[in-house]
């Protein structure tokens, strides 16, 4: 079945930038139709158009003159059934305001067409109301030597504090985040359970809880899908653990 057009809108200040990634539009057109709308210099023109065109998305560089694309993607979010928006930039210290705003997808220039189809695949999905992300949905922002990574919060199965940073833990890696573990777990409401002031487990990664081996009575700890490794829970998270799992 034939997709849709998406109707696009490329906000650039920079008219070979705007050239590029209409090219790019058109080399990825037979595995994302698009129909470019319209260009624009700034946020401002952006809106003026917005309000003459139908736009279904909008790649918006950040950097501009006058409205950049952080304040454009703003005044957007308070409108009433507003187009899709995705970054474009050559500054990746953006990334975390740029998830904040709910923005579909984050892109580093220069634009490759493999990224710019998971894009579109994306704004697409909430185009159709498909795949609408909640704020527990939203990647953790990883800063690793000198670049920005997003981690799909979904692939990872605990949360652990560590001196002065956090642990995420996932099947294949570890990664460091500059963040306290209270605002992690305020940020991902019902999605982690607290084992010990140090640790959050993801719920949906609990295969069970054991004893430690030994004599007398050991410390429980809890098992995880697809890890060999076992946490352990603190005496007073115990209670509240035990009821929550309903043991």
């Amino acid at each position: 079945m034939t997709q849709a057009e998406l109707r696009v809108l490329i906000v650039d200040d920079e008219a070979p930038a705007r050239a590029r990634l209409r090219d790019v539009l058109g080399d990825v057109r037979q595995e994302q139709p698009t129909r470019v709308v319209g260009f624009a210099a700034n946020g401002e023109e952006a809106l003026r158009l917005i309000d003459t065109e139908a736009v279904d998305v909008v790649l918006a560089d950040i950097r501009m003159p006058g409205m950049d694309g952080v304040s454009l993607a703003q005044h957007l979010n308070g409108r009433a059934n507003p187009p899709v928006v995705i970054f474009t930039t050559a500054y990746d210290q953006y990334a975390v305001q740029a998830f904040d705003l709910a923005v579909a997808d984050y892109l580093l220039k220069p634009v490759r067409a493999s990224r710019l189809v998971e894009a579109l695949e994306k704004a697409r999905k909430l185009c159709q109301g498909v795949e609408a992300r909640s704020e527990d949905e939203k990647p953790l922002s990883v800063t690793e030597r000198g670049r920005i990574l997003l981690v799909d919060i979904g692939r990872v199965l605990y949360l652990r504090a560590e001196q002065k940073y956090v642990t995420a833990r996932t099947v294949e890696r570890e990664y460091l985040l500059d963040d306290s573990l209270v605002h992690l777990e305020e940020s991902y409401p019902g999605r982690f359970l607290r084992i010990h002031r140090n640790c959050l487990v993801a719920r949906k990664a609990i295969a069970g809880i054991e004893r430690e081996a030994g004599e007398g009575e050991g410390r429980w700890l809890v098992v995880l899908a697809g890890l060999d490794e076992q946490l352990p829970i603190s005496r007073r998270q115990w209670p509240s653990v035990k009821a929550i799992l309903d043991i």
